[in-house]
């Protein structure tokens, strides 16, 4: 079984979504479903169908993160001491060559990973250039529009 890593913040935010979703969709979509059948005919029922189709939504996304959190490692950034390395969990600070630009991503699990609010996952080609270098330290990662080059600014530990 492969572990699964996550943040600490982003262990609580699937564990929140979780019982979000057991606790109040749950019940929602199999009320709605229940109240869709009393309305007879299921075959032409617009409302049966489209909350069965939710609910096969909630249940598949419950399995998903039962599955994952049971695999989880949490990874607290607080209490690591990399010596000023990138590592899981750190924030980083790039300056972007193309962009003409300063950056800053975290990095996190697949499961967390959300590249508008710049999470990017530990798998990922930047991420994986980035593992183990430090500030000043220069990157190139091939990318879909060529090669794209960076430059670490700094890197900073907890508060993830």
């Amino acid at each position: 079984m492969d572990r699964v890593l996550l943040t600490t913040v982003g262990s609580e935010r699937l564990w929140q979504e979780l019982e979000h979703l057991k606790h109040e969709k749950r019940p929602r979509v199999i009320e709605a479903i229940a109240e869709a059948r009393a309305h007879g005919d299921l075959s032409e029922n617009a409302e049966y169908h489209a909350a069965r189709e939710q609910q096969g939504f909630i249940e598949g996304r419950i399995g998903e993160l039962e599955d994952k959190l049971s695999r989880a490692e949490v990874i607290d950034s607080a209490k690591l001491d990399p010596g000023g390395k990138v590592v899981f969990s750190a924030r980083v600070k790039l300056w972007e060559e193309a962009g003409n630009r300063e950056v800053s991503y975290q990095i996190v699990g697949e499961l967390e990973a959300d590249i508008d609010q710049g999470l990017i996952s530990h798998s990922s080609p930047l991420a994986l250039a980035l593992l183990g270098k430090m500030e000043g330290d220069e990157v190139e990662v091939d990318a879909p529009g060529g090669i794209q080059r960076y430059e670490v600014l700094s890197v900073g530990y907890g508060n993830n």
